[in-house]
């Protein structure tokens, strides 16, 4: 009994100087876009961007003015493909393009019924994108955006930039989320922090390695190395779309770079903490391929990484052992240091990462919740919509079928 105690908090802290000294620097938060950098008018080549919307009208004022009026040399247009919305997206989108001055760069499209094999998000994109193609073809890269990211006035610029200089198929960021209010300052930099640790941006960005992976609200993609890939198309099922399309690119073989940023702002509130339960809830039992022995190991390893040290110490006058105590203490005090460069970045108090343990055990609950909103066959619910896992059915509301079996999605983090 008394080498138990010992050997599991021992097992954890082994576990953070694994993820601390050799899990690709993920803690660091230093894949960070230059601020500063933009291209000159003479490289400054043709985008399109390309911006689904269901459902919208509350925000999409906002996005898209923020898109319109980039500071950009070149040529540059937006798509916006209204997805059978009907809460005035495509009225709120037309006013907001007069009143900017810029509704010559703005195209509304409406998306087709949606077909069997795909997913909502992704059948719209790909309208969009054909759309593109037929009005801009000779535009060297397709900027994929969600309706509720705010992109400060240098977005593209930055973005293109990047890619021009270091050649790159793909350029992703994960845009700031909103972390207002207490349940949003709790979990949502964890959401980033366990994001990161899942897909480490050095090695999604080292060429070569098979880590591989984007953030879905700010995609900058070459059209060429899309179109290489087999378009998207390639990935209409998936649930989880910015992960799969990253890995598709890099399987191309393509360069990718996905990095952070506090520029680029989602709109999307998460004010109440069914909201964010739901965001996790929807699709994490998808990045666990819907296996019952992935999510009970999924289970066992937070366990291990995140409830042991601290109840290893909280837990002294009950077991007795210092040795336990103190080898929980140090994992407890490791995983906070970690946590801190992305507490930075939300402008957190160093002190909220001593409760990033709980914050992984309610994660861990919505995992659970996950699998349970599947087995029932709830899993995948968004904007009307729900998703089923390969094999089964799939309903949804207002806009045709939905993914079949040959649809099942890849890696990733959120269902749109």
């Amino acid at each position: 009994m008394t080498a138990a105690l010992i050997a599991v908090p021992a097992l954890s802290l082994v576990i953070w100087l694994y993820l601390v000294l050799l899990h690709g620097r993920f803690w660091r938060c230093d894949q960070v876009l230059n601020q500063d950098a933009g291209p000159t008018s003479a490289l400054s080549p043709e985008v399109v961007v390309v911006v689904p919307a269901r459902n919208e009208a509350a925000v999409i004022g906002q996005s898209l003015k923020s898109l319109l009026c980039q500071n950009y040399h070149g040529p540059f247009r937006v798509v916006l493909v209204d997805d059978h919305s009907d809460d005035g997206t495509r009225a709120t989108a037309e006013r907001v393009a007069d009143e900017s001055g810029a509704a010559r760069r703005l195209t509304i499209t409406g998306a087709r019924p949606l077909p069997p094999g795909w997913s909502g998000k992704l059948w719209a994109v790909s309208e969009g994108v054909a759309k593109a193609a037929k009005l801009s073809p000779a535009a060297r890269y397709l900027l994929l955006t969600d309706a509720d990211i705010h992109h400060d006035s240098g977005s593209i610029s930055r973005l293109v930039a990047k890619a021009e200089a270091e050649k790159l198929d793909l350029v992703s960021l994960m845009v700031l989320l909103d972390h207002s209010g207490f349940w949003a300052g709790l979990l949502i930099p964890a959401f980033v922090f366990f994001f990161q640790k899942l897909y480490p941006f050095p090695w999604v960005n080292t060429p070569g390695h098979r880590m591989a992976a984007a953030a879905g609200g700010c995609i900058l993609v070459r059209r060429d190395a899309l179109v290489k890939a087999g378009g998207i198309e390639r990935i209409r099922g998936a649930l989880i779309d910015d992960c799969t399309l990253g890995a598709v690119i890099k399987a191309g073989p393509g360069k990718l770079w996905l990095g952070l940023t506090t520029r680029l702002v989602s709109l999307r509130p998460y004010t109440r903490f069914g909201e964010i339960w739901d965001m996790v809830a929807r699709t994490a039992y998808t990045q666990l391929h819907y296996s019952p022995l992935l999510l009970l190991g999924a289970l066992l390893g937070m366990v291990l990484t995140y409830l042991v040290a601290p109840l290893a110490v909280l837990t002294l006058p009950l077991h007795h052992s210092w040795p336990a105590a103190v080898l929980g203490l140090a994992t407890w005090g490791l995983l906070a240091c970690a946590y801190q460069p992305t507490l930075r970045l939300y402008g957190k108090p160093a002190a909220a990462a001593l409760l990033l343990p709980m914050v992984g055990f309610m994660y861990s609950l919505m995992t659970v919740a996950s699998a349970v909103r599947h087995w029932r066959g709830r899993g995948g619910q968004w904007k009307g919509r729900t998703y089923q896992a390969a094999g089964k059915s799939a309903s949804a509301s207002g806009a045709g079928p939905e993914p079949g079996p040959e649809s099942r999605p890849g890696p990733g983090r959120k269902a749109e």
